[in-house]
């Protein structure tokens, strides 16, 4: 259960403090402004030998009310990247983490 509420959230998310705007546009929908935080984080990859690959790992925390209905091939736009969603993680408090791959 979530302690803070969608209200505050936003306003945890909003871009005068730790967010920032993203336009968040569903398979064959129209877009629509959201905030959140975009983390343009590194993941090791393994590739089966002793040595790792770094890979980027973007991704883009938002209230799960502003993206309910986000599936893998929806489009992201924050900044002036646009990127494809490929997995959506609820993480069933109020916020959702969409893991984003650059177009």
């Amino acid at each position: 259960m979530a302690i803070e509420s969608d209200t505050e959230r936003a306003v945890f998310l909003s871009a005068s403090d730790f967010g920032q705007a993203a336009t968040y546009t569903p398979s064959g929908g129209s877009g629509a402004s959201i905030s959140g935080v975009y983390d343009a984080g590194d993941g090791l990859v393994d590739l089966g030998g002793r040595v790792g690959v770094t890979s980027a790992d973007p991704s883009f925390h938002c209230r799960t009310s502003d993206v309910s209905s986000a599936a893998e091939g929806d489009a992201l736009v924050t900044g002036s990247s646009n990127y494809t969603i490929r997995e959506v993680i609820n993480d069933r408090t109020g916020m959702t983490t969409l893991m984003l791959e650059a177009d």
